[in-house]
């Protein structure tokens, strides 16, 4: 593990030097996913936020196992934390971009029912692009950045939560689809998985506008690397 890829609280303290009250912090996980729902979490912390749970990283970094041991202890961490998602079919209707917004939004909707959070509280949201502050009523400070899940400790947090919480409903939804190993694949691409759609074609919970009915070419996705 090189250090840069150790998160770190500077970001946040930055923003608490420059007088917010507290911070939330955004990061999605299944958007490259063949099935299965695109699932946001996000976390909620303040100016008492102590250092990080030893060994949290981007949930990208860590093998299942330290995922699924690290995921109560990140939201023990937090003040507060929630998670939402969008279904496979919401994606087939409104394309991925719209759901990543109406998950983010689910997710702040839960949380801000459930802890008072501030009106200018600044969100920490990983990537280049704010896919989130249109789908939500109460416009939140959002900042962009880069590698966010790696480097920003509280991002890192909510992608850690963000990933267990869909694994753990992937593996339930394998007890009703076993063919296409969603236990092992979680509904991304594997060679088992498009075997099992050439097979079996897609259930119910595949995003069909994905395959566009030919698993062939999701399968040459898979091998250029691609989703």
């Amino acid at each position: 593990m090189t250090p840069s890829a150790i998160p770190n609280l500077k970001a946040e303290r930055e923003l608490f030097d420059g007088g917010a009250p507290m911070v939330l912090a955004c990061d999605e996980v299944g958007r490259g996913a063949l099935a299965g729902p695109v699932t946001v979490g996000l976390v909620l912390i303040d100016a008492s936020v102590r250092r990080m749970p030893a060994g949290l990283r981007d949930s990208k970094l860590l093998t299942e196992p330290r995922r699924e041991a690290m995921a109560p202890r990140a939201a023990a961490w937090v003040r507060g934390w929630a998670v939402g998602e969008a279904s496979s079919a919401e994606i087939d209707e409104l394309g991925i971009m719209a759901c990543l917004g109406l998950a983010g939004a689910r997710a702040y909707a839960a949380l801000t029912a459930a802890q008072e959070v501030a009106l200018d509280a600044p969100l920490l949201l990983d990537g280049n692009y704010d896919w989130l502050s249109p789908w939500i009523e109460r416009r939140a400070r959002v900042t962009t950045r880069i590698k966010a899940d790696r480097d920003c400790a509280s991002v890192a947090a909510a992608s850690v939560i963000a990933k267990v919480h869909r694994d753990g409903g992937m593996r339930r939804s394998h007890e009703d689809f076993p063919v296409y190993g969603w236990d092992e694949n979680k509904g991304y691409s594997s060679r088992g998985h498009f075997a099992a759609l050439a097979e079996h074609g897609p259930s119910a919970l595949h995003r069909h506008t994905w395959l566009h009915e030919r698993p062939e070419e999701a399968q040459t996705l898979f091998d250029l690397g691609v989703g």
